[in-house]
C-alpha cells in the first residue's frame, strides 16, 4: 500500500484516533511536519499525538504560537513542539535547537511549509484542509523518504483495524520485546484485546551453510507460526491469546487481553513465587502429555511445519557465547581451536539426548512471557505468549528456561523444589519417565541455553545499544554455574574452567 493515507471527513474523535495510531510507530528522531491554514486543526492534531504519547489525554498543552517551541520530556518519547508561524527567517530553527531536540526525542512542528527547506529529508508530512462540512477535516499523511514505509504500514494497519468491530478504537503503547513485533492495546466494541504488528522477518545476511540467522535458529518469519501454534494451544486447555481478527499478508492480529499480571512484574507474597512457578510448572506437565504434530493448521488451506530442536541448531545457539560474550570478556575473538574445544565439549553431551522426550519447546517458557489470572482454575491459570518460534525437541528445554528464568532470581532451592515437583508428577501418570537420564538432560540443556543467552544479551548490549540486558548477566552467569555441577556437563566445565574462568563470566563489569 503506498501513495499519499487520505482521511476524509474526518471528525475530531477520528483525528485523535489518527493520532494515536501514528503515536505507536514514532521513534527518536522523527519530524512531523504539519500544514494547514489558520483554524485547520494542526494545533489539535498535535496537541492529540503528544497526549497519545505520554498517555495522558488531561495534560495541558498550550499553543508554541507565542513562545515558538514547547518541550515535552516526560513521556514514552521526549517531544518538542513547534510552531513556525511567527518565524522570519527558517534559519531562526537552529536556535530553537531542532536539531538537538531530535537526537532523543520528536518534533511536531506546525506551518511546516514555512521552513521546509530547512526539514530532514526523511519526515512524516500531514496536510490538513477542510472537510465536508465546519466540523470535519480532510487528513493527508505522507512518508517522505525513509519514513515512506513505516507510513504506509501504519495505513494497513488502520484498515485492517477498520475491518473489524475495533474500527474506532483507539489504541494505547504497550511496551514490547527484543524482537521487531510491535503491540497496542484496543479498548472499545465493549472489551480490550491487543493488536500485534508483526512484520514479516526481512532475511539477514547468512551466517551458517549460506543460511540467515533466522534460518538457521528456526525463528518465525511471519505471523503464521504465531496462529497456528496459538490455535494448537488453546486446543490442547492452555491459556492463549484467542486470534479475534488477523491479516496474514500484512501480519497484523487482533487478540484476546491477558492482561498485566506478568511473571517478571509480580512482586511480595500475593501470590508467594512458589506458587507462579509451581501453576507454570503444571502447565509443562499437561503439555508433555498433548505432543504436537508436525503440521499445524493456520487456516483451512494452510499449514505451518513445526521445526524439530535439532543439534545443529542447538550447537549454533551456543555457540553465540563465544562470538560476543567470551569476546566481550577476552577482548579478542575466539579462534578456532577455542571453538572447536568448546564444540568438542558440548557435542557428546547433546548426543546422548538425541531420541528422549521429544514434545512442545515453546523456547521462551519465563516470566516476560507468562501471566497470572487467578480468576481461572488449574492450568488455564497461566497464560502464555510469545510462542511463534516453538519447536519439537526435549521436553526439559522449557522447565530449564522456567527455573532458571534469565529475567527473575530463582533461589536454588525453590528451582529444586519445582523440579522435584516436576519429576514427581511425570513419574504418576502413567508413563515410562526416566528420572535421571530428564535430570541429566535438564543440566545439558540449562549449560547450552545460559551459554545462548550471555551471548545473545551481551549482543543486545554492545550490538544494538541495549544496555538493560547487561544487569541479568550476573544471574544468568549463576544459572550457568548450577548446570556446571552435574556430572553430565563436566567436559563444558573443564572447558570453562580452562578458557572462561568464573571470575570473568560473573557480571557485566568484565563487559
Amino acid at each position: 500500500m503506498t501513495g499519499d493515507w487520505i482521511i476524509e471527513n474526518a471528525d475530531l474523535g477520528a483525528m485523535r484516533r489518527v493520532a494515536a495510531f501514528l503515536s505507536l510507530v514514532l521513534r527518536p528522531g522523527d519530524v512531523i511536519a504539519l500544514s494547514g491554514e489558520l483554524g485547520a486543526g494542526k494545533t489539535t492534531l498535535a496537541r492529540a499525538v503528544i497526549r497519545a504519547v505520554h498517555d495522558d489525554e488531561t495534560l495541558e498543552i498550550p499553543s508554541p504560537t507565542f513562545s515558538l517551541a514547547q518541550d515535552y520530556a516526560e513521556g514514552r518519547l521526549p517531544i518538542v513542539h513547534v510552531d513556525c508561524y511567527r518565524l522570519e527567517d527558517p534559519d531562526e530553527l537552529e536556535e530553537i535547537g531542532l536539531d538537538d531536540a531530535l537526537d532523543n526525542g520528536v518534533a511536531l512542528i506546525e506551518w511546516a511549509e514555512r521552513v521546509r527547506g530547512r526539514l530532514p529529508v526523511d519526515r512524516i508530512e500531514i496536510a490538513i484542509t477542510d472537510g465536508a462540512s465546519e466540523q470535519t477535516r480532510t487528513v493527508a499523511v505522507r512518508g517522505q523518504g525513509a519514513c515512506r514505509p513505516r507510513v504506509d504500514r501504519l495505513h494497513a494497519m488502520m484498515d485492517f483495524c477498520a475491518g473489524t468491530k475495533w474500527a474506532g478504537a483507539h489504541p494505547s503503547f504497550l511496551q514490547g520485546d527484543a524482537s521487531t513485533r510491535a503491540y497496542a492495546r484496543l479498548e472499545g466494541a465493549g472489551e480490550t484485546v491487543i493488536l500485534m504488528d508483526s512484520p514479516a522477518r526481512p532475511d539477514g545476511a547468512p551466517v551458517r551453510d549460506g543460511k540467515p540467522y533466522s534460518e538457521v535458529v528456526h525463528l518465525a518469519e511471519d505471523v503464521g507460526p504465531f496462529v497456528a501454534v496459538a490455535l494448537a494451544l488453546e486446543n490442547a486447555g492452555l491459556s492463549v491469546p484467542h486470534i479475534h481478527a488477523h491479516d496474514l499478508e500484512h501480519g497484523f492480529l487482533i487478540t484476546a487481553d491477558l492482561g498485566d499480571r506478568v511473571f517478571s512484574r509480580e512482586q511480595g507474597d500475593a501470590p508467594p513465587l512458589g506458587t507462579l512457578y509451581e501453576a507454570a510448572v503444571d502447565v509443562l506437565v499437561h503439555l508433555k502429555k498433548t505432543p504436537p504434530d508436525a503440521l499445524l493448521a493456520i487456516t483451512a488451506d494452510t499449514a505451518h511445519t513445526l521445526p524439530r530442536y535439532d543439534q545443529a541448531t542447538l550447537e549454533f545457539e551456543a555457540e553465540l557465547l563465544l562470538d560476543w560474550f567470551y569476546a566481550a570478556v577476552r577482548r579478542e575473538p575466539a579462534t578456532d581451536a577455542v571453538r572447536d574445544a568448546f564444540l568438542a565439549a558440548l557435542r557428546p553431551a547433546l548426543e546422548g539426548l538425541a531420541g528422549q522426550e521429544e514434545g512442545w519447546v515453546l523456547r521462551d517458557f519465563h516470566s516476560p512471557n507468562l501471566l497470572w489470572l487467578p480468576e481461572r482454575d488449574g492450568i488455564r491459570r497461566v497464560g502464555v505468549i510469545d510462542f511463534q518460534d516453538a519447536l519439537r525437541g526435549h521436553a526439559a528445554y522449557d522447565l530449564v528456561s522456567l527455573l532458571q528464568d534469565a529475567r527473575r532470581d530463582i533461589p536454588a532451592e525453590l528451582e529444586d523444589r519445582l523440579l522435584d515437583h516436576y519429576c514427581r508428577a511425570r513419574a504418576q501418570d502413567g508413563s515410562e519417565f526416566d528420572e535421571e537420564a530428564f535430570r541429566a538432560a535438564y543440566a545439558v540443556l540449562g549449560a547450552q541455553r545460559n551459554c545462548k543467552i550471555l551471548g545473545i544479551f551481551t549482543r543486545l548490549a554492545k550490538r544494538d545499544g541495549k544496555h538493560d540486558y547487561l544487569a541479568h548477566i550476573p544471574r544468568v552467569s549463576e544459572y550457568l554455574e548450577r548446570c556446571l555441577r552435574h556430572p553430565a556437563t563436566a567436559g563444558l566445565r573443564e572447558w570453562f574452567d580452562t578458557h572462561l574462568p568464573a571470575d570473568q563470566r560473573a557480571g557485566p563489569l568484565a563487559l
